[in-house]
Order: C-alpha cells, then sequence, then structure tokens
C-alpha cells in the first residue's frame, strides 16, 4: 500500500502576537489609502477657493490619484515579487507620506496634482505589498481566512471613512489638513515595519518586464478612463475609442505575459480552478458596490436635500455591519461550510440589496441607507472569501503579482459598475423628464436643480425621474449580482484554498483530496 507523501507534512506554522500586532500595523496605511480615494469630495471647494485650478486643473486633482493607483498595481506587484514586499512597502510608505506633506502646503494646482500623482505611487506600492506580506504571515489556512477578513473589511471601510473624514476635518481645519493625517501611520509604519514585518519575495524571479510596464499602463487607464468618464459625460465617441484603445493594449500586454521568459504576470497563476474565478467574481463584486453608490449618494444629496456632510454622515449607517461580515463569513468557512455556498449566499445576499433600492420612492432614505448596508454585507463576504481563495492557491513568490490582480480587477469592476449601471439610469431619467423642461434639466438632476426655481414643479419631476432611473439600474444590478451568485456555485464547487511551499504545484485541490 502506497502511503500519501503529504500525510507526513507538518502542518503550517501558526502565526502568533508578533504577526498579529504586525498586522494591525500594516491595516493602517491600508486604510489610509483606501481613504484618499475619496478623502478630497468636501475639500475641493475650499481647495479651488484658494489655488483657484482651472476646471481641468481640478477634474485631474482628484482623478489622478486613482488613476495613478490602478495603472502602477501590475507593476507594483510583480516589483515587490523581485525586490521584496518589506522593502518596496517601506519605500512606498515614505514617498506616501513625503507627498502627504508637500499635498498639505501645496501653493498651486500644479504642485497638487504632482503631490496626488506621487500619493497614487506610493499607494500602488502599499496596496499589493500589504496583502503579500499578509500571505507571508499567516501560512496557516485559518488565520490566513481571517486576517483576509479583516483586510477586506478595513479597505470597504476606508472609502466610506474618507470622505466623512475630510468633510469634518475641513469644517474645522484647512484643507490641507486631510493630507496630515497620513503622516502619523506612515511614521509608524516606517519605525515599527523593520522590526515586525518579514520580507518576502521571489528567490528565482527572472529579469524584470520593463516592456510590460507601459503595456499594463496604456491598457489599464484608458478603460478607467472611459468608464469613469461615461456616467457623467454619456457613451461620447472619445470615450469608446479610448476603452477600445485600452482592450487593444491589454491584447499585446496578455500576449507578451504568455510569451515572455519572465513574465510581469505569470499565466501560471490561472491555472488554478479558482484563481481565474475568483478575479471575475471580485470584479463583479465591486461592480456592485460602487455601482449602487454612483446612485445613493447622489439620492442622499439631490433628492433628499441634504448637505454633503449630512449625506456623509448618513451613509456611514450601511458600512457598520461590514465588520462583522467577513468574520462570520471566515467563520462558516472554518466549521466546514463550501466556500462556494457562502460566496453564492454573499452575492445573493448583495443582489437583495439592489432588489430594496429598486422599491425606494423619492422619500424612502430609510430604505435606501438599509439597501445600503445588505450590499456592503454582500459584497465584503464575497470579497473576502474569494480574496483568500485566490491568495492560499497563489505561491507565496507570486503572492504580489496575485494581489495586485485582484485589486486591479476591482478597480476595473468599480468603473465598469459606475458606467454601466450610471448609463442606464441616465437613459432612464432622461426618458422620464418632461419634454418640456429646459435643455439642462435633460442631461442631469443637478442640471435641473439649478434651474427649478424658474419651472413650477421640475425639481419634483427631476427627482422623480432620478429615482425612476435609480430604480432601472438596481434591477439591472440585482440580475448581474444574481448571475454572479449561480456563476459562484459552479465554480467555486468543492473548492478550498491551502497554503503550499514555492515548489507545490500552482492549483487548488477539491475538498477532501
Amino acid at each position: 500500500m502506497t502511503t500519501n507523501p503529504t500525510s507526513t507534512a507538518p502542518p503550517p506554522a501558526r502565526a502568533g502576537r508578533r504577526e498579529w500586532t504586525a498586522l494591525g500595523v500594516l491595516m493602517l496605511p491600508l486604510l489610509l489609502v483606501s481613504m484618499d480615494v475619496s478623502v478630497l469630495y468636501f475639500a475641493i471647494p475650499a481647495i479651488s477657493a484658494d489655488l483657484a485650478p482651472s476646471g481641468t486643473q481640478q477634474l485631474w486633482i482628484f482623478d489622478i490619484y486613482a488613476f495613478v493607483l490602478a495603472g502602477l498595481l501590475m507593476t507594483m506587484g510583480s516589483l515587490g515579487d523581485r525586490v521584496g514586499h518589506r522593502r518596496l512597502l517601506l519605500t512606498g510608505a515614505a514617498a506616501f507620506g513625503t507627498a502627504s506633506l508637500v499635498a498639505a502646503y501645496a501653493n498651486s494646482a500644479e504642485t497638487l496634482i504632482a503631490a496626488r500623482a506621487l500619493l497614487g505611487i506610493g499607494g500602488a506600492t502599499l496596496m499589493p505589498s500589504t496583502m503579500a506580506l499578509l500571505r507571508t504571515m499567516f501560512t496557516d489556512p485559518g488565520q490566513r481566512a481571517k486576517a483576509i477578513g479583516m483586510w477586506s473589511g478595513v479597505m470597504t471601510a476606508g472609502i466610506a471613512l474618507g470622505s466623512v473624514m475630510s468633510g469634518v476635518l475641513v469644517e474645522f481645519f484647512w484643507w490641507g489638513s486631510v493630507f496630515l493625517v497620513n503622516l502619523p501611520a506612515m511614521a509608524l509604519l516606517l519605525a515599527l515595519g523593520p522590526v515586525l514585518l518579514p520580507e518576502s519575495r521571489n528567490p528565482a524571479p527572472g529579469r524584470f518586464d520593463w516592456l510590460g510596464v507601459p503595456l499594463s499602463m496604456a491598457a489599464v487607464l484608458p478603460v478607467i478612463y472611459g468608464l469613469k468618464e461615461i456616467p457623467s459625460e454619456g457613451w461620447n465617441v472619445r470615450y469608446v475609442v479610448s476603452i477600445t484603445v485600452g482592450l487593444l493594449f491589454a491584447a499585446l500586454f496578455v500576449r507578451r505575459q504568455r510569451t515572455v521568459d519572465s513574465p510581469m504576470i505569470d499565466p501560471a497563476l490561472f491555472r488554478g480552478r479558482g484563481f481565474a474565478p475568483s478575479v471575475a467574481l471580485n470584479l463583479v463584486s465591486a461592480f456592485g458596490i460602487m455601482g449602487s453608490a454612483y446612485f445613493t449618494t447622489q439620492y442622499l444629496q439631490s433628492v433628499l436635500d441634504k448637505s454633503a456632510l449630512e449625506a456623509a454622515l448618513w451613509a456611514l449607517l450601511p458600512s457598520l455591519p461590514i465588520g462583522a461580515a467577513a468574520p462570520a463569513a471566515t467563520a462558516l468557512v472554518l466549521r466546514g461550510v463550501d466556500r462556494a455556498h457562502v460566496v453564492t449566499a454573499g452575492f445573493a445576499i448583495a443582489a437583495g440589496g439592489f432588489a430594496l433600492l429598486a422599491l425606494a420612492g423619492t422619500d424612502s432614505m430609510g430604505l435606501v441607507l438599509t439597501s445600503c448596508g445588505v450590499l456592503a454585507v454582500g459584497g465584503v463576504t464575497v470579497m473576502s472569501q474569494i480574496m483568500d481563495l485566490a491568495m492560499g492557491s497563489a505561491p507565496v513568490e507570486r503572492a504580489g503579482s496575485a494581489s495586485s490582480l485582484m485589486e486591479t480587477g476591482a478597480e476595473f469592476g468599480g468603473a465598469l459598475g459606475m458606467a454601466l449601471l450610471g448609463s442606464i439610469g441616465t437613459a432612464v431619467y432622461r426618458h422620464e423628464i418632461p419634454a418640456s423642461a429646459p435643455e439642462a434639466a435633460h442631461e442631469t438632476l443637478g442640471g435641473a436643480l439649478a434651474v427649478a426655481d424658474r419651472v413650477p414643479g421640475l425639481a419634483a419631476a427631476a427627482r422623480e425621474a432620478f429615482t425612476s432611473g435609480m430604480q432601472g439600474a438596481a434591477i439591472a444590478g440585482a440580475v448581474v449580482l444574481a448571475g454572479a451568485a449561480a456563476v459562484a456555485a459552479v465554480t467555486l464547487r468543492g473548492l478550498h484554498a491551502h497554503s503550499r511551499t514555492p515548489d507545490e504545484p500552482s492549483d487548488l485541490s477539491p475538498s477532501g483530496v
């Protein structure tokens, strides 16, 4: 009788107090990087009054951080696999802190734009590095699942907290304070990181794919740009061309990764049964979360007539259940519930959130906030489990590349959700708005409210039309997420993530094998 050679293998080492303390240190920069996506929501008016940027400069101040972050995630993930994730993390922390200081005291729009771009570079080093180091520190599957659940919750909560924090800080301090809050966390990371964090790198990385860097950026940036502009500007030829160009470069990037000797993104990552579905399902989860946020933020401000700060504070309520969602999902998986069932349930819950949103009227704040909370719980449940599945299937030496792929997919998903659901909502809005309304009212709800004092009944009609558009988009979102639930039930059935040494095959094994 043949003995299974893996049956006597020692179990993965369990993390102790040092590793959990290190995780806490890693959570701070992760929280701030995610907060910086939305931290300018309420600071822009004060910045405009102080620096007097042009309309184009104001757009770049707001958007360049997210563009640079998305464009460099794959590059930085691959670079970290080669030079070491701790080294890259600490370098990124220094850059992020320096850029925050420059941004806080910027005396011109050009300086602030440059500082925000440097913040994006620093953020792109921090995000995949935190996940790669987490993968290194937590080799026990159960502990890793809990740590990744915490990572997912912090990441999601940071985006919601960023806008609220900016509103509070700008209310009591000058606009530069929204950047200075980054400094203590980065200083703590630089002080404790060398002591608490292990180094993690690929021992045989091969040559760095320098040509892959511009190809990856040329693939990501035009698509993200086009998708971000479509909700507000419509399907303009310029944005369609931008997306098309990005997709062409994406095809070139994929071809190079399949043929080059030392690829930036190893195609072997996709050979496991679970990794490719995890990337796709993570994208759909971000699609739902960001697509709904496009409507709910406008609903609170323009339909319910809340101030920006009031809307942000009310929007915090749905984020409260997020803290319990990922740990609860992880506990179910650790108790033997098939991960496919948990992910499927997460998508079904998120679809239910969209279904609730489809029932909202023009005075349904409680229902809208409840739908947001249900969506967030479902989305975080999905993201925590498929991130653990993807990272558990990836070799430790490729953890940075795997993490960057998941995060880039989330960026695409968020932009796609705003573009497609936003377009559906806009189409319904324009169909429902009275034909006799001024031209500005046919473009957006904000345009209608700007001229509503000149047209009796226009404000109410525009709010009704926007709510109808939100309902239509919510129905579409529910259908997409229900479809994702069915896909997850089939593609993830019987899969479990396991910790592997670098020489093990890059795949996932069915449960019980």
